[in-house]
């Protein structure tokens, strides 16, 4: 497979340049590489298939006559997304088979995302699941519409629908995220206070500012993707999530380090064992509490929490 990241496409695209520049199918793909990833993450929720995606489309890209395209970034966001959308069909065949409660894969990301109010919203990991109870048409088209400011016609071309059709189902899809979404958008700020008494709770085994601090109807999901130990079944309810924190984490207190980090342009935990990543986990807000617990602990997850991954739009 053809290397897509920085780096590799760089150099690709120096070969025999006599000014050190890329040629312009390398140019055009780098300048839109961060834009085309983020893209592929939303609709996807998975940065290894997004990374796939980003390779196909560059096998695309590089064999299209540039005269020929009069938008460059509309072209390869187009690409993109029937890549995406091809991908996120055969994805939802392997979540049938997948062992527990499928989450998106967490990525660290620097602090200008979380600046970016409405990217960080739309990458969140509560939005992502939001997002997943759409269909992949309806997923593709509120995020080109609703994240990318991306035009009806544009959208048309990329999900092979007519511009009514596409309006129809941007409509239908903001209504279904608006009734799942969380309540209000929740400032970096909030998130971080709320995650700070949640971590106080946690280290001290204090059952109490645990109850504090969790809705009385707060949602547990845990991702071990059947390589590492996780619950099952979604945990529903303030005392049996408390409960189950405070056994789970009382086990292994001496081991156990517990630090922020920016997580999907959010305040998240993430969870290390002897020094060793083990958990991240994020969190939904509304109302100042939190109403939703999402303990990522599959190992192939967490490869995008060594180094902060650049999302742009």
């Amino acid at each position: 497979m053809v290397d897509t990241s920085e780096t590799a496409a760089d150099d690709r695209g120096r070969g025999g340049s006599r000014d050190d520049r890329p040629d312009p199918a390398t140019e055009a793909f780098l300048a839109h590489r961060n834009l085309l990833f983020t893209v592929a993450y939303e609709m996807l929720g998975s940065a290894a298939d997004a990374e796939d995606v980003l390779q196909e489309t560059w096998l695309r890209w590089a064999g299209v006559d540039l005269g020929t395209v009069r938008d460059q970034r509309a072209y390869l966001v187009r690409i993109t997304t029937r890549q995406a959308l091809a991908r996120l069909r055969t994805l939802g065949r392997r979540k049938e088979s997948y062992v527990g409660s499928w989450l998106p894969e967490p990525l660290l990301t620097a602090p200008d995302v979380a600046e970016d109010v409405a990217l960080a919203d739309s990458v969140s990991m509560a939005m992502l699941l939001v997002l997943e109870t759409l269909t992949p048409t309806e997923r593709a088209v509120f995020v080109l519409r609703e994240v990318f400011d991306v035009d009806y016609d544009e959208i048309a071309e990329a999900v092979d629908k007519s511009p009514a059709a596409v309006r129809q189902i941007a409509h239908r899809a903001r209504a279904h995220v608006a009734a799942r979404r969380p309540r209000g958008v929740v400032s970096p700020a909030e998130a971080r206070d709320a995650l700070e008494a949640f971590q106080r709770a946690v280290e001290t085994g204090d059952l109490q500012r645990l109850l504090d601090i969790l809705a009385p109807d707060v949602v547990f999901l845990g991702d071990g993707g059947g390589v590492k130990q996780a619950v099952l079944r979604p945990i529903v309810g303030a005392d049996k999530v408390a409960r189950l924190l405070a056994a789970g984490l009382g086990r292994v207190a001496d081991k156990l380090s517990l630090r922020p980090a920016q997580v999907n342009g959010y305040p998240a935990l993430v969870l290390r064992l002897d020094g060793e990543l083990d958990t991240v986990v994020a969190v939904r807000i509304d109302d100042g509490v939190i109403t939703g617990l999402y303990a990522v602990r599959n190992p192939e997850k967490l490869s995008h929490m060594e180094r902060a991954t650049v999302l742009s739009r």
